[in-house]
């Protein structure tokens, strides 16, 4: 292994050890141990979804709500097929180790994701410490703006043929109106999402993070992983909570790991890294 990996690998088992609290910041990279796509680039994209190259439709045209309008059953088939692959995945073990880590220190964890594939419910997180700042797919709103809000997609299957990425009926329906359901989850160029669930969220979130006590400050680690710079609402929260709080940020990005001055950065997938991590915890100094 290379030595600076290693003492940079050394340095996060460390802060880690002397930790009081943790924040856990996630992005597409945390799935792909998981066997789910990152999505990235058109050629990937494209790779994984055929019917969609033959269209020359790529993931940013097609993450839009306007095919929910003029094209459902493309809409359901693109959302429909990610349901059910996010459903059926399971989470990887970086996701134990994390909830480990966090339920050990005295302030615990909480997680701040873009992914909208419910792996940390999944992996047993309590749902009222999670910020899913994209939204979630396991969850739907009503295209008739009827005034219900967020439910649950658990009643619903949606089923896509895969020769040609389109859902057959019915589609999901708001249980309210009978008016077409859509995923609550923040798309390219929309106006019609529903933050109501993200905004709770975020309000827990910084009422847990104001209550930490000043004398003295509490330890904190921001641990980062798989959140790249194309979409960097993920990354700059956690840069953002590490400066605030003058806590340590590990970052676990095998292609963009760079970090501010006196941070760790780490080239590597995210489970790769958690369990390097995680084999080094208490080898250093005692906790003073």
């Amino acid at each position: 292994m290379d030595e600076t990996l290693q003492a940079d690998l050394r340095r996060a088992a460390e802060a880690l050890d002397a930790a009081d609290a943790l924040v856990i910041g996630a992005g597409a990279g945390m799935g792909v141990d998981s066997g789910l796509p990152d999505f990235r680039g058109a050629e990937g994209f494209w790779k994984a979804y055929p019917p969609y190259a033959q269209l020359g439709l790529n993931f940013y045209e097609l993450a839009n709500p306007r095919w929910f309008r003029h094209d459902p059953l493309l809409a359901w088939g693109f959302y429909g097929h990610r349901l059910n692959l996010y459903r059926a995945a399971r989470p990887h073990a970086g996701f134990a180790i994390l909830r480990r880590w966090g339920e050990a220190m005295a302030h615990g964890a909480r997680v701040v994701t873009s992914n909208v594939d419910g792996q940390f419910q999944r992996a047993g997180f309590d749902p009222d410490h999670i910020v899913e700042v994209h939204g979630a797919i396991d969850w739907m709103q009503c295209t008739g703006d009827c005034g219900i809000r967020t439910f649950p997609a658990d009643p619903y299957e949606v089923v896509v043929d895969e020769a040609t990425m389109r859902a057959a009926t019915p589609l999901p329906r708001c249980p309210a109106c009978g008016a077409l359901a859509r995923p609550n989850i923040l798309m390219f160029g929309d106006f019609d999402w529903n933050g109501d669930r993200t905004d709770a969220q975020e309000r827990r979130f910084a009422l847990w993070a104001t209550s930490f006590p000043r004398d003295p400050a509490v330890r904190l680690v921001v641990v980062e992983c798989g959140a790249g710079m194309a979409v960097p609402s993920v990354r700059n929260a956690c840069e953002s909570l590490a400066r605030r709080f003058d806590g340590t940020l590990i970052r676990i990005n095998l292609r963009e790991p760079e970090v501010p001055r006196g941070q760790i950065g780490l080239p590597s997938g995210a489970l790769a890294a958690l369990a390097a991590i995680d084999a080094l915890r208490g080898q250093g100094a005692d906790r003073s």
